[in-house]
């Protein structure tokens, strides 16, 4: 086992904390709640009915619903029947999702039914009738989908199953197994699902928790999505790890978001600068008891140092924490410590976490001097295993060496503290959302209507950026900002679609085709 990792893996972990902490309750999910031994107890019950229906080790199975404590208990099953656990994000349109399942061969999909109106399954039906490898649809919540087992109906299925079986399999579990596979937007502007381990997840975030400092008696509110690391495995993980109780917010109402803090007890929340300037905004209206709130940690590459400064004084918190991570190195690299004053945190990405190297290399891979910018390269316990299902995109961003390239610009100060400036990869973050221009490009192509397109981030006082599309309309069509917005907003993600339009004649390219960003974004008046 590496050190400084307790357990062999997550379920191992779960099954650690139901005993750790017998009688404390580790959910609460509106009047639904869990004990932590509740929490173990039900993975084990989740395990079984996987596998009675078939699901064997080493399956990828994907969870397509909202922040709910079912989602836990589903995650936790899926891997301890053996199973690589692939998150969707409910935001996703069928197209979107459909991919995730066909790139995976993801032969299990446990999916909600009515979650914002939405009936996911049979729009990622729509999208692709024919997914070769999904064999099996478990309804976790709402009315069954047609063809579908329910979640009641999957849990009985494996009553027969002794809890040994599953003991069994998650004794075999170890640090190096893969955990999950968590899609991330590339370069390219397609999806890739990195994978990641049981290990690496479980050393990350208990290193995280040397700034979070969460334990038994504290209550996280976890608004951020479980589809994404951030609300998963910082999220309801690490609490299950620490003995904390989870708060799962399935959709995000900054007013009751407070009465929720003063209702509740609660001690710890994340997430984007979006999600905190709503909270101050919501303060003067609601005027909650905030007392018990203690810990914040934001989430995003530029933080205002007022932000932090009015966190601090308004919602009355002993401290914020910030920091930076990527999907491919388990979504941490870097964090700030309740010492740093609102300046280094505000400032700064903070420091590597321990066992991790970090280098600022120039476009020949040559360490640049101290304060001056260079590509952040990466290596340690917490790199992830490649991409799945895709080794010529491993092999252009993890080296032989073990360096992760990770795309993004930034310089560091004598005291090891580094900041994040720019992305070699032109993505942009929208209210705490990874965005690849390539990948909206792709989408407004694929239109008709339209011929080019390209994608750049602007600034956003409420979001920190947001996309602005230019494009070229094809032949014989007249299209209007209007028109490409509605398009948009049909066919991906809302923080995917560009909030600005411009119609254009042409795109300035260079000599090879490429377009040249730096003029569109001139053209804005952005840097």
């Amino acid at each position: 086992m590496p050190p400084d990792s307790e357990f062999a893996s997550i379920p191992a972990m779960a099954l650690e904390s139901g005993t750790r902490f017998r009688g404390q309750v580790a959910i609460i999910d509106g009047d639904t709640t869990v004990t932590f031994e509740g929490v173990s107890e039900e993975m084990l019950a989740v395990a079984k009915g996987l596998t009675a229906l078939g699901v064997d080790p080493g399956d990828r199975v994907a969870l397509w619903a909202p922040n709910c404590a079912r989602w836990v208990t589903a995650a936790l099953g899926i891997q301890a029947a053996g199973g690589r656990l692939v998150p969707v994000n409910t935001r996703f349109k069928g197209g979107e999702a459909a991919h995730i399942l066909r790139q995976t061969d993801a032969s299990t999909l446990l999916c909600v039914n009515g979650f914002l109106e939405t009936n996911l399954l049979e729009s990622v039906r729509d999208a692709d009738p024919d997914l070769r490898a999904l064999t099996r649809v478990v309804t976790v919540d709402g009315p069954p989908h047609e063809g579908s087992v329910t979640w009641e109906e999957m849990l009985s299925g494996g009553d027969e199953l002794p809890d040994g079986v599953i003991l069994d399999q998650v004794g075999r579990l170890g640090p190096e197994d893969p955990s999950d596979v968590i899609f991330t937007s590339g370069t390219t502007g397609h999806p890739k699902g990195v994978m990641l381990r049981h290990g690496a997840s479980l050393r990350t975030y208990r290193l995280c928790n040397d700034a979070w400092r969460a334990g038994p008696c504290d209550r996280v509110l976890i608004v951020m999505p479980f589809f994404h690391c951030f609300g998963y495995k910082f999220g309801w993980m690490l609490s299950l790890m620490v003995g904390a109780t989870a708060v799962p917010v399935a959709v995000f109402d900054p007013d009751e978001t407070l009465r929720t803090v003063a209702r509740l007890g609660i001690t710890h929340v994340s997430g984007s600068p979006t999600f905190f300037w709503s909270l101050l905004e919501a303060q003067k209206r609601v005027r909650a008891d905030l007392s018990t709130l203690r810990v914040a940690c934001v989430s995003a590459a530029y933080v205002p140092v007022e932000l932090i400064v009015r966190m601090r004084d308004e919602l009355g918190l002993e401290y914020a924490m910030t920091g930076y991570g990527l999907t491919e190195a388990h979504a941490t690299v870097s964090i700030t410590y309740p010492d740093d004053p609102p300046e280094t945190i505000a400032n700064t990405s903070g420091r590597p976490l321990p066992g991790l190297e970090l280098r600022l290399v120039d476009d020949e891979g040559v360490d640049v001097p101290l304060g001056e910018r260079g590509e952040i390269l990466i290596r340690g316990f917490n790199l992830a295993d490649g991409y799945y299902g895709d080794p010529d995109a491993t092999a252009a961003v993890f080296d032989a060496d073990g360096w992760l390239h990770t795309g993004d610009i930034a310089y560091m100060n004598a005291d090891g503290y580094f900041k994040v400036c720019d992305r070699k990869k032109d993505m942009f973050i929208v209210g705490g959302f990874n965005v690849a221009p390539a990948e909206i490009e792709g989408i407004l192509t694929a239109w008709d209507e339209v011929a080019l397109a390209a994608v750049v981030a602007v600034p956003d006082p409420h979001y920190g950026e947001v996309g602005c599309a230019f494009v070229v309309p094809a032949r014989g069509h007249d299209l209007t900002p209007g028109d490409v917005i509605a398009y948009a907003e049909k066919a991906m993600a809302n923080y995917k679609v560009p909030r600005r339009v411009e119609i254009v004649d042409s795109l300035p390219m260079n000599s090879t085709g490429k377009v040249l960003r730096g003029q569109l974004r001139g053209r804005l008046g952005v840097e």
